[in-house]
């Protein structure tokens, strides 16, 4: 099994976009990329921006060569609405547009489902369903908060196992905080895991440290069953990100289990454009 986190925030942008292909099939799990529109009260720097578009070529260039695409939710940083045309003719595994949603995620599947009648594309809602594609298995989990509530919505996780290999995508969970985020992952015991890590860069403003908490101890669950944990997107939006787990790296040690970045996986150098957002305007003016 190949996996490829193709734009991930420890890469300089905000995604999770990750490509896998097995015997069997070629996949890319929420093709899209985008930036935080202010940070520091700072807009997106030139080198953010530059980043960005160069991800979202990459991510096009995956898409094209994979068989199917999965959706998670429809935040724009996981799915784009405006350039359809990339998704033509592939078989299109969606988030219902409404169950287990919220009224803004209501609005931006609806506008996204209308705009896929431009293209031809098979589509089904996977919410807590299974496919075949010769070997290859991909599950997907029911609808769980993204995050600490439903506030923002609820997302799917991802499983994906040729039979030999295994591999799970947590999608926004934002740590995994709460016990059903978790489960899906501890019944599955993927061999490799993408976790959308807790939100420490919000700490004791829209994160509390008792979801900090909860996070760190269902991470370390995963630890028991996983032989790499790769924890990246709203996690790696805090240049401490290591600091601030420093519990689970020795926790890991125990279990000759990895703990990464997206970019670490990749063997590359994490590039926290975000996070340097202030630095980089008083660097490049």
């Amino acid at each position: 099994m190949q996996i490829i986190p193709v734009a991930h925030d420890s890469m300089g942008v905000r995604s999770m976009a990750t490509f896998v292909k097995t015997k069997d099939l070629a996949i890319v799990i929420d093709p899209s990329v985008s930036l935080a529109p202010s940070r520091s009260g700072l807009p997106p720097h030139r080198l953010e921006i530059e980043r960005m578009n160069e991800k979202w070529q990459e991510i096009k260039g995956f898409v094209e060569k994979s068989d199917v695409v999965a959706i998670t939710h429809y935040h724009y940083d996981h799915h784009n609405p405006e350039e359809v045309e990339i998704l033509n003719g592939k078989k299109l595994l969606l988030k219902h547009p409404k169950e287990k949603i919220n009224r803004s995620q209501i609005g931006r599947a609806d506008y996204f489902l209308e705009k896929l009648k431009q293209i031809k594309a098979e589509i089904d809602f996977c919410d807590g369903k299974s496919y075949e594609f010769g070997n290859t298995v991909v599950e997907f989990s029911k609808p769980v908060f993204h995050g600490a509530n439903q506030k923002l919505g609820f997302v799917v996780e991802v499983f994906i196992s040729d039979g030999k290999e295994s591999f799970l995508f947590s999608s926004d969970v934002e740590g995994p905080i709460h016990e059903d985020q978790t489960a899906f992952i501890l019944e599955k015991k993927p061999e490799v895991v993408f976790i959308d890590g807790p939100m420490t860069y919000m700490l004791g403003y829209r994160f509390s440290r008792e979801s900090l908490e909860k996070a760190v101890g269902n991470i370390k669950k995963i630890i028991e069953v996983s032989k790499t944990v790769v924890l990246d997107h709203h996690l790696l939006r805090d240049l401490k990100w290591r600091e601030n787990l420093s519990e689970l790296f020795s926790y890991a040690e125990q279990f000759g289990t990895k703990i990464q970045s997206a970019s670490e996986f990749l063997g590359k150098p994490e590039e926290l454009l975000e996070a340097r957002r202030k630095e980089l305007y008083q660097k490049y003016k």
